[in-house]
């Protein structure tokens, strides 16, 4: 069991299981090809990647892999809190250059499904957080892309300020979104 809601961009998803609690604890279904596929979600998951981020406030993103290795990602939290956030590049999409964010944690047990055609990222609210992603094509080092994570054209509002963000090597030197060549039609 499981409920699909579509987000203020419609592509991407919001997914939350179906949580069983008894003395215990608790049991879900995080994923089900099946459930997923009743929802007219048909996406076929090729590999797992799970990332720790020690540091509350640290800024992973905006990344995606172009064509043919492009990426569908279904992203949830295993432990602490995140925003997650999902930036259309899609050209002919009317909400083009449209972000969506959306609050993942443990405790809620939201999943946030970013369909092909988006970069994704998000900034963790907490320390210690263990945030686990599914992907529809496996990781390429050439197809590897991304925009920068508080490009002033995007405007996402980041729960944190430039100078407080813990950023890779990498993240720092992400290209403005004016200069993305055309990736997605």
């Amino acid at each position: 069991m499981l409920t699909v809601t579509p987000s203020a961009i419609e592509a991407v998803k919001v997914v939350v299981p179906k949580s069983f609690a008894d003395t215990r604890g608790t049991f879900c279904e995080t994923y089900n090809h099946r459930r997923f596929v009743e929802h007219g979600i048909s996406f076929e998951f090729v590999q797992d990647n799970q990332s720790f981020s020690a540091e509350a406030g640290t800024i992973r993103g905006l990344h995606f892999q172009s064509p043919p290795a492009a990426q569908a990602k279904l992203v949830r939290v295993l432990r602490g809190r995140i925003l997650d956030v999902a930036v259309d590049l899609r050209r002919s999409s009317p909400t083009f250059g449209k972000w969506v964010a959306e609050e993942l944690s443990a405790e809620n047990g939201k999943q946030l499904l970013v369909p092909v055609g988006f970069a994704h990222g998000f900034c963790t609210l907490e320390p210690d957080t263990h945030v686990l992603y599914k992907v529809t094509s496996y990781y390429s080092p050439a197809h590897d892309l991304g925009v920068a994570w508080d490009d002033p054209d995007l405007a996402i509002d980041w729960p944190i300020r430039s100078d407080e963000a813990v950023l890779s090597d990498k993240d720092l030197r992400q290209p403005s979104f004016r200069s993305l060549a055309p990736v997605f039609e």
